[in-house]
């Protein structure tokens, strides 16, 4: 099991990042994720800075971006982030429903990917723009 950095053992420059993640969230501690990257603060400051930019506002609705994050990690068989960013879906308002057809499109997407791999399809013209 990796070392968690908790707040109060923390550096100057973890507890900056720490602070910034409390604040942005609204949350009284970080969780497991970012006291287990404490172990090394430039990655820790790293990616929450990443990961702030990619999940700012922008052109996708914040619900439609932890949908997302939440299919991509259940596709990387990640346990943690699944968890984690199936929350923060629940949070933003994803629906049994909306779940129960990410489920089914994670699930056709794999099938078919390992099926279009396996056969060595070759990519049709039309696709190659």
């Amino acid at each position: 099991m990796p070392k968690l950095i908790e707040h109060a053992e923390a550096g100057p420059e973890v507890r900056a990042v720490y602070d910034a993640i409390k604040a942005a969230r609204g949350v009284p501690d970080v969780n497991n994720f970012w006291k287990a990257l404490a172990v090394h603060p430039p990655t820790l400051r790293r990616t929450w800075e990443s990961l702030s930019a990619v999940m700012a506002p922008g052109a996708l609705d914040p619900l439609v971006k932890e949908m997302l994050y939440l299919a991509v990690s259940m596709a990387n068989g990640c346990a943690y982030c699944t968890a984690s960013h199936g929350a923060a879906a629940r949070a933003r308002g994803m629906t049994e429903a909306q779940y129960g057809e990410l489920l089914a499109v994670v699930g056709m997407a794999a099938e078919t990917n390992r099926l279009a791999e396996a056969l060595r399809v070759p990519l049709d013209p039309q696709f190659e723009a």
